[in-house]
Parts: structure tokens; sequence; C-alpha cells
């Protein structure tokens, strides 16, 4: 199914949208008082391109079978997930207050016997992808290359010093499996530090070209680049395709933007949280 034409319109809605879903996200983190920030701000736009403009699914209906798969790998990021499922209809935008809550369906990590819209569950880094590969790999064997159902898996790029990563990467090359899209977050920041000081990953697209990989570099924040890394990974029919999205960590927030220290904790502290909800305009 092609992808309606993005206008001006839509681009607005999709801003005013990623806008409400980093919203959601400091809410979440500043109840729960646990969890990781820059990584899901600076997803919320990925995210929010992908279920409100680019992906077939059915909030009404999870086990559709013609939905298109999101495999999450770096499910510490999952507040962004989480937020985005709710704002697409698929669970309360209210439950999104019982993050990491005893009891609680939104937890940590996310957890596919709890949200069975979930495709997978994920917390150790670098199984995602392999998730994604063995799906695909079973979809052809079951239907055939023509089956429709696009695979988009989500992964950091500090996540990627696993190595478990790269003989995904080499056996979707080898198995030129063309509708498989990798989105990495290439926000630079990992656990630690900066990723090209801890484990430096560049020349990154080169090593993907060289896993027969197609690879393209864009902007993650911008909608229509986003838009258009999407429309040229559907047209390739003889290899998955990689979209390198280079971001800023806690987009939206600019004291704590490109800061390696936010990519694990939640704003705490009063100055924190207000500085927090300044930026984003949350009045509560």
């Amino acid at each position: 199914m092609p992808v309606a034409p993005l206008t001006d319109q839509k681009v607005q809605f999709l801003f005013e949208k990623a806008y409400a879903i980093r919203q959601s996200i400091i809410e979440m983190l500043i109840e729960a008082k646990s969890g990781h920030t820059a990584g899901p701000l600076d997803m919320a736009d990925i995210f929010t391109y992908l279920y409100f403009h680019a992906l077939k699914h059915d909030p009404k209906n999870h086990n559709w079978e013609y939905r298109d798969r999101v495999i999450l790998s770096n499910g510490h990021i999952c507040p962004v997930l989480y937020a985005t499922l709710a704002h697409a209809g698929y669970i309360p935008v209210k439950e999104l207050l019982t993050l990491r809550k005893f009891g609680s369906r939104l937890q940590g990590h996310p957890h596919r016997e709890y949200l069975p819209m979930l495709e997978n569950s994920s917390g150790p880094l670098g199984a995602g992808l392999s998730q994604a590969v063995g799906m695909a790999l079973a979809e052809r064997i079951d239907f055939g290359k023509t089956s429709g159902k696009q695979f988009v898996c989500l992964t950091g790029d500090g996540e990627l010093d696993e190595g478990a990563n790269w003989e995904a990467f080499m056996l979707a090359g080898k198995e030129k499996i063309q509708n498989l899209t990798v989105f990495i977050d290439r926000n630079n920041i990992q656990i630690d530090g900066l990723t090209e000081e801890i484990m430096p990953l560049n020349p990154l697209a080169d090593k993907l070209r060289a896993f027969n990989w197609h690879v393209q570099e864009i902007d993650g924040h911008n909608f229509r680049a986003i838009d258009q890394a999407w429309g040229q990974a559907m047209a390739v029919f003889d290899k998955p395709s990689v979209i390198i999205a280079n971001t800023i960590s806690s987009k939206g927030i600019p004291a704590f933007e490109r800061k390696f220290e936010w990519h694990g904790k939640p704003p705490t502290t009063e100055e924190e949280i207000k500085t927090a909800k300044f930026a984003l305009g949350i009045n509560n």
C-alpha cells in the first residue's frame, strides 16, 4: 500500500503529535521517578512518522494479519513507544502515568505478555535486530516475497556495540530481505559517554553498505527527510534498508540536549522538573 503524499498540513499534524508525545514522555518519567530521557525524546519524530503516516496498522485490531511489524530493539526507550501507542489509540493516555509502577502493564522494558499489541519483548541490547530478521525470514517462508508486510526495527547506535547485531546485519544482507527497514538512532551518546569515544562506529554507513544494505543518512527530526528516506527504502527490492537517523539526544529540552548524562535518568530534582516542563509547555 503506497504511503500518502506528505502535505504541509500533514507535516504540521505530525509536528504537533510529536510534541504531544514528548510531553507525555516527560510526564511519565516525572511520575515514575525512573527511566530513560534522551532516547525517547529524540526518537519521538520517527515514531510519530511511522504510526501516524507510514505504517499499516489498526489500533482496534492489533492482531490484524496484514499489519506492518514494529520491533523495538533498544527497549529502554520504551516511554516513546508507550506514549505513541497511547496517542494512536492502543492504550488509554492516562495509563501512561503508571510507567514502572508495581502491577503496571508499562514495564521498564517492553513485555509482550502484558501488552499483546507489541511484536516483541526487549531489554537485552542487541537482540531486536535478530528477532526482526527472523520474523521477516519466517514471513518469506510462509508467504513468499510478496506478502506486503513491512518489518521495521528500531535500534540505538550505542547498541551496535553488541556483536549479535552484526551477525544479523550479515544474515539479512545475505538473504536480501527487501521488506526489512532498520532505523538507527544516531544520537552519538550511550550511558557512559559519547559513542565515538567509548567504541567508535564510524564509518558506520560504509560498514553497513559492505554488509549489502541499502543505506541512507538523514536528519531524524525532519519529517520530509524521514518521508523521503522511507519512500526510497520501499523502492528497494534487492536488499534490506537501514536509515541512520541523526538525532539530538533529549530533543525538545535544550538544557538536556546532547548530554550523555540524560541517557538513563529522568528529571527528579525540582529544578530539572521545572526545566523540562517549561521547555515542553507542560502547565501542571
